[in-house]
């Protein structure tokens, strides 16, 4: 076990897998199912839950919200529902309980901006992420990507296809900074291969690898950065919500 030094410290890493507070240091007394939807969209997934008589099995605890951890029956399998907060931090560290706890199949679902010419929902599959932000970093060693499972990618296209969806797979830019995507880094990005842009993708790929559980994710465009001297918000994916939810739980069902 090593710590690798540098002289910036988001470069810096320790490889030890044992921290001074573990993610089930709790202790709690419950096992959560091995597959987990892990979203982004929170009213939608309270509707979801709603919708399937959910049980409450456990809540997360943060200083500002308590997430409830769902439980349905989907299609006769047990799976777990959670909203994702927005930011790799955030997340990152509910995914981490998450895991700790049970979870071993997660696929998440949200929105993304785009920075090329791709219509609003359109559905894309990552396949690897530009770590721009700072929580994988403590995941694993510095690295310009993170790579998507290749499990849980190919039970993402199973699923697709089976739906007759047409989709892209993606390069992601994970940012930290939503108010700092400035036109010469928008090119940049677009430049090494980026097509769209989040906030999370890099954070959550680290956290499953590092843990050793299969992550994945299934986007759909929102907003576009495309045209770098004007924002245009368009209608933020709405029209896909309801139908990544069901792609999502649906890829679930394909893990072995």
């Amino acid at each position: 076990m090593t710590i690798f030094k540098n002289q910036y410290p988001i470069l810096e890493y320790d490889d030890s897998e044992k921290s001074i507070i573990m993610p089930d240091h709790e202790s709690l007394d419950f096992n959560l199912p091995q597959k987990c939807l892990f979203t982004f969209l929170a009213d939608a997934l309270d509707k979801l839950a709603n919708d399937c008589n959910a049980q409450i099995i456990e809540t997360f605890n943060s200083i500002s919200k308590i997430y409830p951890i769902y439980i349905i029956n989907y299609k006769g399998e047990e799976i777990c529902l959670v909203q994702a907060p927005v930011g790799a931090a955030a997340s990152a560290q509910i995914l981490d309980w998450l895991i700790s706890y049970g979870c071993e199949q997660i696929i998440s679902t949200g929105s993304c901006g785009v920075l090329v010419d791709i219509a609003e929902n359109t559905f894309l599959v990552p396949t690897k992420a530009l770590r721009d932000e700072g929580a994988s970093y403590h995941y694993l060693p510095p690295s310009r990507f993170v790579n998507i499972n290749k499990k849980a990618l190919k039970v993402i296209e199973k699923t697709l296809i089976s739906h007759k969806l047409k989709y892209e797979e993606v390069i992601t830019w994970s940012t930290d900074g939503f108010y700092r995507e400035t036109k010469d880094m928008v090119e940049y990005r677009i430049n090494e291969g980026c097509k769209v842009v989040e906030m999370e993708c890099s954070a959550l790929g680290a956290v499953a690898e590092f843990r050793g559980a299969v992550w994945g994710e299934i986007l759909f465009t929102a907003d576009s950065l495309a045209n770098v001297y004007k924002y245009d918000p368009r209608g933020f994916g709405g029209d896909s919500i309801e139908y990544a939810l069901r792609l999502s739980l649906d890829a679930l069902l394909n893990f072995d």
